[in-house]
C-alpha cells in the first residue's frame, strides 16, 4: 500500500464498512412515533392520530371483513363508510357556520354503471360493471373560483379475493378520514383550491371505481392533479413510486418525511413491474398528473389472509398520514401549482431523490446535464493530474478492469444461482428474508469481482496460444495500481452519470453523481498528498456505501417478495443474484484499489476463501425452506362446478419458481382424491394442465392466471347432491346466457344480438368466446379480426344481470338458412363460497355446499401440513359452456 495501515486505520475503515450500512438501514426504515390523541394536549389543535386511523382500518378489514366487490360485506362497507363521511361532512359545515370560516363541505354517494377496456400483462381485456358506488367529499372555500381547481386524493375501500385488506387499502381510507377531520377542525385553515376525497369501491376488480368517477362524476372536470394512496405491504415508510410532472415532484418536497427517488419512478414506468393502481384511470380519462404512493415493506402479506391490522408496523399509518396532509395543505393553498395544470402536463424532466428519510433533492434535467458534464470534465482532469505518464493508457486500463470486475461479480453470483436452482434444486431459499440475499450472493459476487485482477496478469502474449481467452488480447499486461484504480473508477462513474443523463435522460444517474462526489474528494486528497492515504478510503467509500445501501433496501423490499408471484418460468434466482452483484459493485467501488495492494498469492487465497465461504453458505441455504408462517407461499385453489357437464373439479396453482409445489400437489391429491367418493369407487389424482388464453378454468383471475402453474383433479359428485345451479324441473338455470334482439343479416354477413348474462348469487363473472366482432357496446375499437375475447364483470351486491350488445361477422363458408351459434364459456365465483371470508354467511345459510365443505377441510389441512407457510386463495366457482 502507499501508506501502511495501522490498527487504528483498520478499525476506522471497518467501522465505516459496517457502521454506515447499519446507520443507513436504521434511518431508511425509521418511522414517526404513533400519535394517540385526536388533539395536541399542549396547543389544543387537531392532530393526525394513528390510533384513530387504525380503528377505522380494523373496523373495515376485520369487523366488516372481506370486502370483495359484489359481496354482502362490500355493501356493508359502503353503508358504514357513507355514514362516517356524512358525519364528517356535517361536522365540517357546522364548524364553518359557527366560526365564519371560508369553508364548505359537499358530499356525493355516486352510483353508476360502465364499460372500459383494460389491457394488462400483454393481454386484452374488457370490463363491465353495474351499480357500483363511490363516496366523494369536496372541501373548498365555498366560492366558484375555489372549486375551479381541485386536488383529488384517492383510496379504495374494497379488498381483493379473498383478503381482509387492512394494509391494502383500509389504512389509506383511514388516512383520508383523519385528514378530513384535522382539516375541518384546524381553526385557521381555509383552502384556496378545493380538495376532493374519493373513496372508490372497486379497485381490485380492475379499477372500476376510479373509472366510474373519472368518466361520470360532476367534479371530475375540476381535477388538476391526483394523489393516490396504495399499499403492497404493512411495514416501513410510504414510497413515492410514481410522479408524473415537475410540479407534483416539487409539491412532494413539502412533505415532512420524504421517501422517493426517480429510480423507483423509472423502474415502475418502464413496465418491468407488472402492477397497476387507480392512478392509471385518472391519467387515462382525466389526463391529469399526480403522485402514486404506497406502503411496500413486508409485501409477503400482500393479497393474503394475513393482511391484518396486527401486522401493520407502528408508525406506518402516521408516516402516510403526515405526508398526505402536508401535500393537501400545500396543494390547496395560494402557492399551489394546480392552476398551472389546466392545460395538461408533460412528463417530468426532473431528477429527485430522498436521503436518510429527511432530505429531498430535486433539480431539472438541464441542470443535471450541465452539472454532470462539469463533474465528468473535472474528474478527468483531476485523474490526469494525479497519474504520471502515460496517464490515459493507465486510466483506460483501469476503466477496463473496473468494468470487467462488474461482469465478474455478475458471473460469480449467477454461477451460484445456477447451482442453487438447477443443480441443487433449492431455488428461492432466501425468500423469507430480504437481507439474506446478501449472505448467499455477496461472497461469490466479490470473488468474481476480484478474479479479474488475476486474469489481467498477462505477462507473455504467447499464453494466448495455450488456451487463454481471446479477450486477453485487450487486457493490460499487469494489474492497475492503487492510484490508477481510484482515478479510473472516478472517471468511469462520472462518465456513466453524464451519458445516462445527457443522452438517455435517465434520472437514476443521480446515484453515480452522489457516489462520484465522494470519490472526487478522495482523489483530490490523493492529488494534494501525492500518495494514497488510508483516509482516502474512508472519504471515497462513504457516499457510495450510504447511497448503495438505500437503493438496495428499496429494491430488495420490493423484488424479493415479488419473486413469489411472478410465475414459475421467471428467472427469480438470477434476478436476485444480479441485484446483489450490481448493488455490491456500486456500493463498494474501492474494493478494487484496496485489493490491488495485495500480492497475487494472497489475492488467490482471498478468492479461494470467498469461494469456500460460498460453498458453505450454499450448504446452509440448501437446508432452508423458502416459506414460513409470516412469509407464506400463495396457493390458488378453485372448486368448480360445471353446470353443463355436471362435473366438479378441484384446481390448484402456484405463481412462483420455488421447489416443492408438485410434491405439495401430490400430497393434496392423496389426501383429497377420495373426497366425496361413493363406496366402491376409486379416487382421482391431480394432473398438470396447460395455461393459455383458452384455459377457461382460471378466467376469474385472468390475465394474472398467465403466471400460474396449474393442476386439476376431478371430484366425485354425491348422488344425493341437489345442485342449486341445475334445476331439476323445467326452470331455467340461475347462471345462464341468453340472446335477445337476435338478427342475422345475410347480405352484410353479420349477426347482431344483445347477450344477456344472468348471474344471481354469482360475482366476478367472466365470459370468453372466439369471434370476429364488427362492433359492440364495450368500446369503439374491437379487434379487426377473428380473435379470443374475455369480458369480466363486477357489480354491486344483489345485481344479477348485465347485457352486452354486439355485431359479429358470420362464417365465410356459411350456407343459406344455417344456424350460426356463438359458443361462449362462462364462469363466476359463488358469492357465499369464498374461504374464509364467507364462512359466517355460509353457516347462516345452512349446511355448507360442496365447495365450502371441501375448503373447510382443505384449509385445516394446509395449516396442519405446512405450519401456516401456505396462504390459500379458496374460491368456489360455477362454470358452463353454451351456444347462443
Amino acid at each position: 500500500m502507499s501508506q501502511p495501515w495501522t490498527k487504528l486505520t483498520w478499525v476506522l475503515y471497518a467501522a465505516i464498512l459496517i457502521g454506515l450500512p447499519i446507520i443507513t438501514v436504521k434511518r431508511h426504515y425509521a418511522l414517526p412515533a404513533p400519535v394517540t390523541e385526536l388533539y395536541d394536549p399542549v396547543t389544543g389543535l387537531p392532530q393526525l392520530s394513528e390510533t384513530q386511523i387504525l380503528k377505522y382500518t380494523k373496523y373495515l378489514s376485520e369487523d366488516i371483513g372481506y370486502r370483495t366487490v359484489g359481496t354482502r360485506e362490500h355493501a356493508l362497507g359502503d353503508v358504514w363508510t357513507t355514514s362516517v363521511v356524512e358525519k364528517l361532512n356535517d361536522e365540517c359545515n357546522e364548524i364553518a357556520k359557527s366560526s365564519g370560516r371560508k369553508l364548505e363541505c359537499e358530499m356525493w354517494h355516486q352510483v353508476g354503471s360502465g364499460l372500459h377496456r383494460f389491457d394488462m400483462m400483454g393481454h386484452r381485456l374488457y370490463k363491465t360493471y353495474t351499480n357500483l358506488t363511490n363516496i366523494v367529499l369536496r372541501m373548498s372555500n365555498g366560492s366558484p373560483e375555489g372549486k375551479e381547481h381541485a386536488i383529488l386524493i384517492n383510496a379504495h375501500l374494497d379488498s381483493t379475493l379473498p383478503s381482509p385488506g387492512a394494509g391494502d387499502d383500509a389504512v389509506a381510507v383511514g388516512v383520508l378520514l383523519e385528514s378530513i377531520r384535522v382539516l375541518a377542525h384546524t381553526p385557521d385553515w381555509e383552502p384556496t383550491h378545493s380538495i376532493i376525497f374519493l373513496f372508490n369501491y372497486a379497485e381490485e376488480s380492475l379499477q372500476d371505481g376510479s373509472h366510474l368517477y373519472s368518466t361520470q362524476h360532476e367534479t371530475a372536470s375540476t381535477v388538476r392533479a391526483v394523489i393516490n394512496l396504495e399499499a403492497a405491504g404493512t411495514t416501513g415508510p410510504e414510497l413515492l413510486f410514481q410522479a408524473t410532472s415537475e410540479e407534483m415532484i416539487a409539491a412532494y418536497s413539502h412533505v415532512p418525511r420524504p421517501y422517493g427517488t426517480c429510480i423507483a419512478n423509472e423502474i415502475f414506468g418502464s413496465g418491468i413491474v407488472l402492477s397497476d393502481t387507480d392512478f392509471r384511470q385518472f391519467e387515462q380519462y382525466l389526463n391529469v398528473t399526480g403522485l402514486d404512493m404506497a406502503i411496500v415493506g413486508n409485501s409477503y402479506l400482500y393479497h393474503t389472509q394475513k393482511d391484518l391490522v396486527k401486522y401493520i408496523e407502528a408508525g406506518v399509518a402516521q408516516h402516510m398520514a403526515e405526508n398526505a396532509l402536508a401535500l393537501l395543505k400545500h396543494l390547496s393553498s395560494a402557492e399551489s401549482p394546480l392552476p398551472q395544470l389546466v392545460g395538461g402536463y408533460s412528463t417530468p424532466s426532473t431528477v429527485f431523490f430522498s436521503f436518510f428519510g429527511t432530505f429531498f433533492f430535486l433539480y431539472s434535467f438541464s441542470t443535471a446535464n450541465a452539472l454532470y458534464l462539469v463533474v465528468f470534465v473535472s474528474s478527468s482532469l483531476l485523474a490526469a493530474l494525479v497519474l504520471q505518464s502515460p496517464r490515459w493508457p493507465k486510466i483506460f486500463s483501469g476503466i477496463y478492469a473496473a468494468s470487467s470486475s462488474v461482469v465478474g461479480a455478475l458471473v460469480g453470483a449467477n454461477i451460484v444461482a445456477i447451482i442453487m436452482d438447477r443443480v441443487l434444486g433449492k431455488g428461492m431459499s432466501w425468500f423469507s428474508d430480504e437481507m439474506s440475499i446478501l449472505v448467499i450472493y455477496t461472497p461469490p459476487a466479490l470473488a468474481g469481482k476480484l478474479s479479474h485482477p488475476l486474469s489481467s496478469m498477462v505477462t507473455d502474449i504467447s499464453t494466448l496460444h495455450s488456451g487463454a481467452l481471446a479477450s486477453q488480447l485487450i487486457l493490460p499486461t499487469s494489474r492497475p495500481d492503487e492510484k490508477t484504480y481510484f482515478t479510473s473508477i472516478l472517471v468511469l462513474e462520472s462518465f456513466l452519470m453524464f451519458v445516462m443523463q445527457a443522452f438517455f435522460r435517465i434520472g437514476s444517474a443521480h446515484a453515480f453523481y452522489v457516489s462520484s462526489t465522494s470519490l472526487f474528494l478522495s482523489v483530490l486528497l490523493i492529488a494534494v498528498m501525492g500518495r494514497v492515504p488510508t483516509f482516502a478510503y474512508v472519504i471515497g467509500q462513504s457516499l457510495p456505501l450510504i447511497t448503495g445501501t438505500q437503493i438496495f433496501c428499496a429494491i430488495a423490499d420490493f423484488f424479493v417478495p415479488l419473486t413469489g408471484r411472478i410465475g414459475k418460468d421467471a428467472p427469480a434466482e438470477h434476478i436476485i443474484a444480479s441485484i446483489v452483484a450490481i448493488s455490491a459493485s456500486f456500493s463498494v467501488p474501492l474494493a478494487l484499489p484496496f485489493f490491488a495492494t495485495f500480492p497475487k498469492r494472497q489475492l488467490i487465497r482471498i478468492i479461494g476463501g470467498l469461494s469456500a465461504l460460498s460453498g458453505f453458505v450454499m450448504i446452509l441455504f440448501s437446508s432452508r425452506k423458502p416459506f414460513d408462517y409470516m412469509h407464506p407461499q400463495r396457493i390458488f385453489v378453485m372448486h368448480i362446478e360445471n353446470i353443463t357437464s355436471n362435473e366438479m373439479h378441484l384446481h390448484l396453482a402456484a405463481a412462483d419458481s420455488a421447489p416443492g409445489f408438485p410434491q405439495l400437489v401430490e400430497r393434496v391429491s392423496s389426501a383429497f382424491g377420495m373426497h366425496n367418493m361413493q363406496e366402491g369407487e376409486t379416487g382421482f389424482s391431480m394432473e398438470p394442465v396447460e395455461m393459455d388464453r383458452w384455459n377457461v378454468d382460471w378466467d376469474p383471475i385472468y390475465p394474472f392466471s398467465s403466471f400460474l402453474t396449474p393442476f386439476k383433479m376431478e371430484l366425485a359428485v354425491l348422488k344425493s347432491y341437489d345442485s342449486p345451479w341445475i334445476p331439476s324441473d323445467d326452470e331455467l338455470p340461475k347462471f345462464r346466457l341468453t340472446a335477445e334482439n337476435d338478427v342475422i343479416d345475410e347480405v352484410a354477413g353479420t349477426r347482431s344480438l344483445d347477450l344477456v348474462i344472468h348471474h344471481p348469487g354469482v360475482i366476478w363473472t367472466v365470459i370468453a368466446f372466439d369471434a370476429h366482432v364488427v362492433e359492440w357496446s364495450l368500446d369503439d375499437n374491437p379487434p379487426p379480426e377473428f380473435d379470443r375475447h374475455h369480458v369480466k364483470e363486477a357489480s354491486f351486491y344483489g345485481v344479477d344481470k348485465y347485457t352486452i350488445s354486439m355485431v359479429i361477422k358470420l362464417p365465410e363458408n356459411r350456407t343459406s338458412n344455417s344456424v350460426y351459434p356463438l359458443k361462449i364459456h362462462y364462469i363466476g365465483i359463488q358469492e357465499n363460497a369464498m374461504w374464509p371470508g364467507k364462512v359466517a354467511d355460509a353457516r347462516a345459510a345452512g349446511p355448507f355446499g360442496p365447495a365450502m365443505h371441501l375448503f373447510e377441510k382443505l384449509d385445516a389441512w394446509f395449516k396442519d401440513e405446512t405450519g401456516g407457510s401456505v396462504d390459500a386463495l379458496l374460491l368456489g366457482c360455477v362454470a358452463g359452456v353454451t351456444d347462443v
